[in-house]
């Protein structure tokens, strides 16, 4: 008789258990659709519309302090330049400030002094001009500019429209290759931009020097072509397919 009631219980039991309704797919999957996921790229470009650009200055002397001060003087020089470029305080970061004693060649024993400033120009037509300015005022060490989009998350928006769109028609040719069609999008996830533009103390330190200081007048700034930039965004996304 108890082992009749123990079968009856075990009966019970499992006629319960199957049916328990399956734990819902932590997906977000119903029964019948299959996960498809996918990724796509979209690109957008912009005109540039700031610059960035290194000048400085390297003088030699015989103590480290006519060094400095020969230094200290032209830097002056080159930063009311660019006041009057009308380009602000904020805009103009010191970049390097270094006395060393010369251990090798002619000017052996001699001190060098070397200093440097990052510039932002935020008028891309300007780029040349200002360029010519800190040249004229005695930088005899200048590098880029660097031109970029000050704001490339504005300036990408429609390639996040593009990326989607290349996952949609991604995800629907293998949709249609499989015999199935797409019921609902179940995630997206973004992958963020291709590029940035790098905070002004980020900027490359590497140094190049041009031929010897001249007087340059402003219709003899260097030319500075703009051009476009490209910003490249990803997304992933998560499909539910089913059968058609």
């Amino acid at each position: 008789m108890r082992g009749a009631a123990l079968f009856t219980a075990a009966l019970g039991l499992a006629v319960l258990t199957g049916c328990t309704p399956a734990a819902p797919d932590p997906r977000g999957l119903d029964s019948d659709e299959t996960l498809l996921t996918v990724t796509g790229t979209g690109r957008a470009e912009a005109a540039p519309d700031q610059a960035l650009f290194t000048a400085g200055l390297s003088s030699i002397a015989a103590d480290a302090q006519a060094a400095s001060a020969r230094n200290a003087e032209t830097m002056n020089r080159i930063t009311a330049a660019l006041g009057r470029l009308n380009i602000p305080a904020r805009d103009i970061q010191t970049r390097n400030l270094s006395v060393s004693r010369i251990d090798y060649g002619t000017n052996k024993g001699k001190f060098e002094a070397s200093n440097s400033v990052s510039v932002r120009v935020r008028d891309t037509a300007r780029v040349g001009d200002a360029i010519a300015a800190v040249t004229a005022a005695g930088a005899n060490i200048v590098s880029g500019p660097n031109l970029s989009v000050a704001d490339p998350e504005k300036a990408n928006l429609g390639a996040y429209s593009l990326a989607y769109k290349a996952a949609h028609a991604k995800a629907q040719a293998y949709a249609d290759a499989a015999g199935l069609r797409i019921t609902r999008v179940l995630s997206i996830h973004d992958g963020g931009q291709g590029g940035y533009m790098p905070p002004i103390a980020e900027m490359d330190a590497r140094m190049v020097a041009p031929p010897p200081v001249v007087a340059v007048q402003a219709e003899q700034a260097p030319p500075v072509m703009a051009g476009t930039n490209a910003g490249i965004v990803s997304v992933r996304v998560d499909f539910a397919l089913a059968v058609k």
